[in-house]
């Protein structure tokens, strides 16, 4: 600005320009926070032609000077002078900037809300950026295409509230102070007095050094960053550029710091709401959200982030409540949305009353995918929908996913899922997936916090009393079971069956009982129905080998502890059943069985016809030929070592080359490490310099 002298800067050079954001659902790119503007009163452009009187029909002069109005209320020059604005109309709160109909040309005049009117120049002598008094203004208000309340003129002076057309109401003047000051940051002093630089407050740093958080998000402005003050305006517009910039943690202090100088202004609650959003923190959003509602019940743009953010959390007809507010028109896509999510949400709770857990996981997933992806009631009905169809894997996966919020703080915590309360729902389920895995305290302790919430739910009642009677049904029947009075603990997990037929737990402790007392069929079955309901609950498929192997069942046994080995590779009881299982097998079968020893070691071969006669034996021979002095066989013989263990149906044997060079020339072998597998005197692997994993997948692939 050519009068303001050599310290001015242009505003456009600290970054607050095209401020204008759109809000929109779900991205954080689009859940922007809301620029309200302030009714500063008669906004004055720096480069206006000075009136000599008070002539309302003084029209606007354009220039493209650099200090010009590229920090004007919308963030963009206008070219055309446009009509007055009205001194009643709706609602606009301090700060936010205007949306998009305002950057047009041929934008409607702006209406706001009473009670923000513009002040007169002359009731005020308090010098000030802005004016938050309530005054009618004497004179008609100038075109729009200018700066706010405070620019700084050619003169050097501030202009005052409601000087639109630089009247000489007050008889002292207003300068910025001198030094570093800068629009928006330096103090603004009587009678042309400066402001030492020292006086001025950082703004979530410490007095006279700028914050790390602001010098990071404006390196090119840091030493303007020194003389921001506590202006709760400029704090928020500092907190919408770190908004910009992605740096949203950063922006929610600044919201914080401008909601401490003004506690009671809603869009700065709004925009703490978009901060809070972006860093995933929805619960607190809403009630910011909420809290800006009360503030300003007719605050629209805070009923329509609330209603997005209630959609998200499954609250469908709260969402409703405040999207589709009278008197203003629903976004057309927030409203199918929220109809999308409805449709789901209806059809999920339609299945689940009937039994229908197939569709009720589908119409869940197809809510969540609609819009309601922070819900934790739907996520926790994906949990029991495959609790009920006994996957129990899966539930214990979705488990995992299921949104981590505490719901007791907000409104919404009342609203109702499948006819259990919000927050009681997430404990209901929680107990039937501790139930079927055993851990029958936790479920007591869900089942309770359930009931303490909804305590007049009838599902949520019968639940917590089955849970009660499992959990101690199973305390007795263990004790009982320890005392090896094995029939009446029976009983006892019988008991507990019939008030939860699907506790996969409880069979698996029966059956045991049933072994016990020599009721090998009885404990298959028991056995068969916990491995329906929890296929990996290796206890029972245990107890339906050991079963099979008294039955004689050799083949089912066989099968049943080759499933166990794979499992547990290292357990030696597995491995020595699964060899004497197989051993019998083979005997049941009529086939000649030559190696009847568990455990054995690694065979030792020293001549070719040892070795002719080794590998010619029915069953699959592993040979490993090797150098001592090569050091890649050094470190793969100890793994060969516990493959032997690992596989005892295997005969695993061990050829030197250079101790026995005819072996070597009559099998071609060159390259050390070298293992050849034979089966019934047949050669069918070789591998040259092979990874353990390679190694142990062909010896397990042939030992079966």
């Amino acid at each position: 600005m050519s009068h303001s002298g050599k310290n001015a800067t242009n505003i456009s050079q600290l970054g607050f320009h095209n401020l204008s954001i759109h809000d929109d659902s779900f991205s954080c790119e689009a859940n922007k926070p809301d620029f309200r503007e302030l009714d500063l009163g008669s906004p004055v452009s720096p480069l206006r032609t000075r009136a000599s009187g008070l002539n309302t029909t003084t029209t606007t002069t354009t220039t493209s000077s650099s200090s010009s109005s590229s920090g004007s209320v919308s963030g963009q020059t206008r070219l055309n002078p446009v009509t007055k604005r009205s001194e009643s109309s709706p609602n606009s709160h301090s700060g936010e900037l205007s949306g998009s109909t305002e950057t047009s040309p041929t934008a409607p005049t702006r209406n706001f809300k009473p009670g923000h009117n513009r002040s007169d120049s002359g009731s005020s002598h308090h010098p000030s950026i802005y004016s938050g008094h309530h005054h009618q203004s004497s004179v008609n208000s100038p075109p729009l295409n200018v700066l706010p309340t405070g620019n700084i003129c050619p003169s050097g002076r501030i202009s005052k509230t409601g000087m639109g057309l630089m009247s000489n109401r007050s008889t002292r003047t207003d300068t910025l102070g001198s030094g570093s000051g800068h629009y928006g940051h330096g103090s603004i002093m009587r009678g042309g007095s400066s402001s030492s630089s020292s006086s001025s407050v950082n703004v979530g740093g410490a007095a006279g050094s700028p914050s790390r958080s602001l010098a990071a998000a404006f390196p090119e402005n840091a030493q303007a960053n020194k003389s921001w003050g506590g202006d709760a305006e400029e704090v928020k517009r500092l907190g919408n550029e770190l908004y910009r910039k992605g740096c949203f943690g950063e922006a929610l202090s600044m919201y914080d710091r401008a909601i401490a100088l003004v506690p009671g202004n809603a869009a700065y609650k709004a925009n703490r709401a978009a901060a809070l959003t972006c860093l995933g923190k929805v619960v607190e959003a809403v009630k910011e959200c909420e809290e800006a509602v009360r503030l300003d019940p007719n605050y629209w743009r805070a009923h329509r982030r609330l209603a997005t953010l209630l959609l998200r959390l499954g609250q469908v007809e709260k969402a409703r409540r405040h999207l589709c507010l009278p008197g203003q028109q629903p976004d057309p896509a927030e409203l199918q949305k929220l109809q999308a999510v409805e449709k789901h949400l209806t059809k999920c709770t339609d299945s689940r009353k009937a039994g229908d857990w197939k569709s009720t996981l589908r119409e869940a997933d197809a809510a969540i995918a609609a819009g309601a992806d922070f819900s934790p009631q739907l996520f926790m009905c994906r949990v029991e929908a495959h609790l009920k169809l006994h996957q129990l894997e899966d539930a214990e996966s979705s488990l995992s996913n299921v949104p981590k919020l505490e719901l007791s703080t907000i409104s919404c915590s009342q609203t109702r899922f499948f006819g259990v309360l919000a927050e009681a729902y997430p404990f209901f389920v929680q107990a039937q997936i501790d139930m079927a895995l055993g851990r029958f305290e936790n479920a007591v302790t869900a089942a309770e916090k359930a009931g303490q919430i909804d305590p007049r739910n009838v599902e949520v009642a019968v639940l917590l009393k089955n849970v009660r009677l499992v959990a101690r049904a199973r305390v007795r029947g263990n004790d009982l079971f320890k005392s090896e009075r094995f029939t009446e603990a029976c009983s006892v997990y019988g008991e507990g069956l019939r008030f939860d037929p699907s506790n996969s737990v409880l069979y698996g402790n029966r059956a045991a009982c049933w072994f016990k007392l020599g009721l090998w069929e009885r404990s298959i079955e028991d056995c068969n129905q916990a491995l329906s309901i929890q296929p990996n609950h290796t206890k029972a498929l245990r107890r339906r080998a050991a079963s099979n192997s008294k039955l004689e069942r050799w083949e089912d046994a066989v099968r049943d502890f080759e499933v166990l080995r794979r499992e547990f590779p290292d357990d030696n009881e597995v491995a020595e059943s699964l060899f004497h299982a197989q051993v019998a097998l083979k005997k049941s079968r009529g086939e000649e069985v030559y190696n009847m020893k568990f455990g054995g070691e690694v065979e030792e071969v020293s001549g070719f016809e040892q070795f002719k006669a080794a590998v010619s034996l029915p069953g699959i021979a592993v040979v490993h030929f090797k150098a001592a002095s090569d050091s890649q066989c050094k470190q793969i013989s100890p793994f060969v070592d516990t493959l032997c263990g690992r596989y005892p149906s295997i005969n695993f044997l061990k050829v030197d080359i250079d101790e026995s060079p005819e072996v070597a020339n009559a099998e071609n072998v060159r390259i050390v490490p070298t293992f050849k597998i034979y089966k019934n005197g047949s050669r069918v692997k070789e591998l040259v310099i092979p990874s353990r994993d390679m190694l142990e997948h062909s010896v397990r692939h042939y030992s079966l």
